[in-house]
């Protein structure tokens, strides 16, 4: 128990064996269970997972059970669970997520099992939901510069581009990294979501802060420091960012539908249909104005002018209709330590060599793969 709440920590893992077995190991001592899933890994995760588990359980006392889908479970502290077949990370958490539903928990942590996210941070991460301020906090690896340093360049880029996007698509324009999956969320928001809609792949995080705005549920950013060492990132961006962007634009859309058409037409949606209609417009008259050699005219230039104002200040409007939603948490004692230290961010605790790849399947369906 943290402060009178039940928490449960969700932790998917896809060929994670080296690691996998210290994130149970070092599961903060208020947390009441932990689902650790194992996305039908090809590697030795699912032995390393049943093995720390049992030895989780030993010790916490509890009772034994068989698992519901013929797989050896622990009705204990930390219960193993396995798909039948290889779904996604965002299906792996979608998993957890409905187990910890199930057993009543009141705050659901999600941490990877590669190790690189801090169980000592865990309290600031949960704070602001167990204080009522948010219904999801997502911890910020980019809230400061020499945190931003500790990230491989691809990987900072690839935060940075995907984090404007997401920030456009969800409506929270104070998310600087929305790929850390570091999270906490509170039951009641949990249980209003609708899983079956939620993606099951890598841009999980992405889509689930869109569905949230939604829901217009608060979400909190809390500082927290990187733990990368000096690996490169193997995804695929040529391959995954746009997919990833066909994800944000669909769910971009939905996001206006709702929020701001369905009660009626909303300023936002206006500006962002005239923005879209006269940037296009007046682009189109330029290409063609170059191709007949012809100087570009007034009104090119006028639409692209008319059309970048309209989507500036539709992002305007849509920021302070979301305001309301956006919360800024305390950082973690750690993180003051480092930050008035100077410290730089520590890679992995048991500095294993992180540059192992893993393939996971992008929004596009075409596999990516990933450290």
């Amino acid at each position: 128990m943290y402060r009178g709440n039940a928490v449960g920590v969700v932790v998917p893992a896809y060929n994670e064996a080296r690691f996998v077995g210290g994130v149970v190991d070092t599961l903060p001592a208020f947390v009441d269970r932990a689902y650790v899933v194992d996305d039908r890994s090809t590697d030795g995760t699912w032995e390393e997972i049943r093995r720390h588990a049992a030895r989780a359980n030993e010790r916490a006392a509890e009772p034994v059970v068989a698992a519901a889908d013929g797989g050896a479970s622990l009705d204990g502290r930390v219960v193993p669970i396995r798909h039948p077949v290889n779904r996604g990370r965002g299906a792996a958490v979608k998993t957890g997520y409905e187990r910890a539903l199930a057993d009543g928990m009141d705050i659901v942590v999600v941490m990877d099992g590669d190790g690189q996210m801090d169980p000592d941070i865990m309290p600031a991460i949960i704070d602001p939901v167990v204080d009522g301020d948010a219904d999801y906090a997502v911890g910020d690896r980019l809230a400061a510069r020499d945190t931003r340093r500790g990230m491989p360049p691809w990987r900072l880029f690839g935060n940075l581009l995907l984090s404007g996007l997401t920030r456009i698509a969800s409506g929270y324009w104070h998310i600087r990294d929305p790929q850390n999956g570091y999270t906490a969320i509170s039951a009641e928001a949990l249980s209003e979501l609708d899983f079956d809609r939620l993606y099951d792949q890598y841009g999980f995080l992405n889509d689930l802060l869109v569905n949230l705005n939604v829901a217009e549920k608060r979400v909190a950013t809390v500082p927290m420091r990187a733990r990368y060492g000096d690996e490169e990132s193997g995804i695929r961006y040529s391959t995954f960012v746009p997919g990833l962007s066909f994800l944000l634009l669909r769910d971009f859309l939905w996001r206006l539908r709702v929020r701001y058409l369905d009660g009626g037409v909303h300023p936002v949606a206006v500006l962002y249909a005239l923005g879209v209609v006269s940037v296009l417009a007046g682009a189109l008259r330029l290409v063609g104005g170059v191709a007949s050699k012809d100087r570009p005219g007034r009104q090119s230039l006028t639409g692209l002018l008319v059309g970048l104002g309209s989507l500036g200040g539709a992002m305007v409007l849509d920021s302070r209709e979301n305001e309301r939603l956006r919360v800024a948490a305390e950082p973690s004692a750690s993180f003051e330590r480092s930050a008035s230290n100077g410290a730089q961010p520590s890679s992995r605790v048991d500095g294993a060599d992180e540059s192992d790849e893993r393939t996971e399947k992008g929004p596009d369906g075409r596999e990516i793969v990933g450290s």
